[in-house]
């Protein structure tokens, strides 16, 4: 039997976003530890031309709600993005994953054939749901939380592959 959609999908969003916050805990541990200010690392990037760090969390779960409602065909919830501390980025992931669970697998039927068309800052693109999944969605979310990793491990938070992989898969 063929795993669903839902199986490929919303339990690898659920585990990429668990173990995001993981890390973050991490980060905001060696912040209170070192008597850094919230702002610093949330605020900080890895380069001038990328997102800062509350940014890469916000669009990892934007991602991951975006891509459930859209192959499952249901609305996207719209999140404002006023986070300015990591109790807020915490928060704004279980909403996501409470979104992400609210859907039922019933709901993807059909959704690996459902054409999805998305305006990005690039333009207009379109796939099929199963290439939307695999070549948009996963990658994005893996991106925007390995960024968020660098840019704290860059700070010297003590993190490692295993925290990204596992840190909050229990």
């Amino acid at each position: 039997m063929t795993p669903s959609l839902y199986a490929y999908c919303t339990p690898s969003l659920v585990r990429a976003l668990k173990n995001l916050s993981a890390v973050l805990k991490k980060g905001e541990a060696f912040a209170e530890a070192k008597k850094i200010e919230q702002s610093v690392l949330l605020n900080d990037r890895l380069a001038p031309d990328m997102f800062a760090l509350t940014r890469q969390v916000q669009i990892a779960c934007d991602v991951s709600k975006g891509a459930v409602a859209r192959l499952s065909g249901g609305e996207n919830p719209s999140f404002p993005d006023g986070e300015t501390s990591f109790a807020e980025l915490y928060a704004r992931i279980e909403r996501t994953i409470a979104f992400l669970h609210s859907v039922p697998e019933t709901a993807f039927a059909g959704g690996e054939t459902r054409t999805i068309t998305l305006p990005t800052p690039f333009g207009t693109m379109e796939w099929v749901g199963i290439d939307y999944l695999n070549t948009f969605v996963l990658p994005n979310v893996y991106f925007h939380s390995a960024m968020a990793y660098a840019i704290l491990r860059n700070n010297g938070v003590e993190i490692g592959k295993q925290d990204f992989l596992a840190g909050g898969a229990a």
